[in-house]
């Protein structure tokens, strides 16, 4: 794979299907000889990360994004540690750190959200006005709390909400010990509480705005 397969990737052009049958590290250590075998990786991910960017950007950057987290992890797949056979964290982790070169994007993303209860990647798929309406107060207030957590919080928690990591895999994705996840996710759980009035968060994150 050239860099000039970016767009390619990004339209699933370049990749061609393959490696089902074996998991990511074999896949990855095959690719370091055949390097087009890493197309089973981005078959295999590809979907779920560009669903967790686009929660996190929206479509319209997700494509571009999602492109790039798997250039990176093409280029890195030499350093890739071979005793872990899922890349999910990894790909997670790199498409975190790109996420974060966008911060502005999300926020602003966020405070919108916020003054309209509006989300263009769900609302195509809530049919009835009233189930609309009753998401998009939620949504108002859980945007708020998310744009107003730090940066480093907002990753952690979105990473094991959106993306469905686990603590062990969230702190492998972000290079950072379990025990600050946790730390990082229970302050991050407080604090969007705090903003729903008291709510338990992790239902309305995991599914009121998860779609």
């Amino acid at each position: 794979m050239s860099d000039t397969s970016r767009t390619g990737a990004g339209a699933g052009g370049e990749f061609p299907a393959g490696g089902a049958g074996a998991d990511d590290a074999s896949v990855i250590e095959r690719s370091r000889r055949e390097p087009e075998a890493f197309a089973a990786v981005f078959h295999r991910h590809a979907p779920e990360i560009k669903r967790y960017v686009s929660r996190r950007l929206g479509a319209d950057m997700a494509e571009d994004v999602v492109a790039d987290t798997f250039l990176v992890a093409f280029r890195g797949r030499e350093g890739y540690d071979l005793s872990r056979p899922s890349a999910r964290p990894w790909l997670y982790g790199i498409a975190t750190n790109l996420i974060r070169r966008h911060k502005r994007v999300e926020l602003q993303r966020l405070r919108a959200l916020e003054r309209t209860g509006v989300d263009p990647v769900t609302v195509p798929f809530t049919e009835r006005s009233d189930e609309r309406l009753s998401a998009g107060a939620v949504r108002r207030s859980l945007a708020a709390a998310l744009a107003g957590l730090p940066a480093g919080h907002r990753d952690v928690l979105l990473v094991v909400a959106w993306g469905g990591l686990t603590y062990p895999e969230a702190a492998q994705a972000l290079g950072i010990p379990v025990g600050t996840v946790r730390s990082r996710v229970s302050r991050a759980r407080s604090k969007v509480r705090e903003q729903l009035g008291g709510v338990d968060p992790t239902s309305f994150i995991e599914e009121t705005v998860n779609g």
